[in-house]
């Protein structure tokens, strides 16, 4: 069994609600042209570095023929998306060591797998499993923008718990981004190691509560998912004077909700870059 990304990196909740917001249905012309895959062909695609299943999820609902497998090391994440997912083969595995034959796929996709791989591991497998004439799409998170609603400032509670603790070094320990590449670098990779015919291009997912285009439901789900954020990443610290400072946070996230609800504008936005790479298996 390993744990190690749902217990020290990302927690389950976290990183699912971030992600079926932005792979959510609405967005999908975003994605669509980048990824250019028949939505009508009986197509296998393999996910890799799956997390709680959000991206397999869109993609189910998105190529409604397709059959879908999605792999990823942590046993958490593995047990969460077949307990809720649907129609989606959730398998635990190695992105660099795929547990499949030769062959095996018509298309690959990650998100945000990349830059914690090997390069040649990580490519490497893919052009293994996927058929010649397979394609394979590499999401890659790029630097966004953010600006926080005045309610939801770091409070003293926050504060003063964070410099309580020690300094953290959980992403030098277990190698979080340690092959990320550059928006140049990162074809160039693709290139360097078997695909051809790559092309590169930006989806930008806005999500922003206030704006009219979205629904009051999806409105509230982005509030959810940073309060979510912040309340894993406090409890994650195991910490004794934990429950103050979530008090704080939780007070802070119920203003949020009731000046949306009274439509009091903030204006807070989270704006997502994300790179997607596409080549071909020759």
């Amino acid at each position: 069994m390993n744990n190690i990304w749902s217990e020290n990196v990302q927690g389950v909740m976290t990183l699912y609600l971030s992600r079926k917001l932005r792979f959510d249905d609405v967005f999908f012309e975003r994605y669509r042209p980048l990824f250019d895959i028949d939505e009508n062909a009986a197509i296998k695609i393999l996910e890799i570095g799956c997390g709680p299943g959000a991206l397999a999820e869109a993609l189910r609902r998105w190529y409604p023929r397709a059959r879908i497998t999605a792999i990823d090391r942590d046993s958490n994440f593995i047990s969460f998306a077949s307990k809720n997912i649907p129609g989606v083969d959730f398998r635990e595995g190695d992105a660099a060591k795929l547990p499949f034959g030769d062959g095996s796929f018509d298309v690959t996709i990650s998100n945000t797998v990349q830059e914690h791989i090997e390069p040649a591991a990580f490519w490497g497998e893919q052009l293994r499993v996927l058929r010649p004439g397979g394609v394979c799409l590499c999401l890659s998170a790029r630097k966004g923008l953010r600006c926080t609603a005045p309610c939801l400032e770091t409070t003293a509670e926050e504060r003063g718990f964070w410099e309580s603790l020690p300094q953290d070094d959980t992403f030098e320990r277990y190698g979080v981004g340690k092959f990320a590449m550059s928006e140049a670098a990162l074809p160039a990779s693709m290139e360097a190691n078997g695909f051809s015919r790559v092309t590169t291009g930006y989806a930008i997912i806005d999500l922003t509560p206030d704006a009219p285009k979205y629904p009051a439901k999806m409105a509230e789900a982005m509030i959810e998912a940073e309060r979510q954020n912040d309340l894993e990443v406090i409890r994650s610290v195991h910490a004794d004077c934990a429950e103050k400072v979530i008090a704080a946070v939780n007070a802070k996230y119920d203003e949020r909700l009731r000046l949306y609800r009274e439509g009091v504008r903030q204006w807070d936005t989270s704006v997502s870059v994300t790179m997607v790479l596409r080549g071909i298996k020759k």
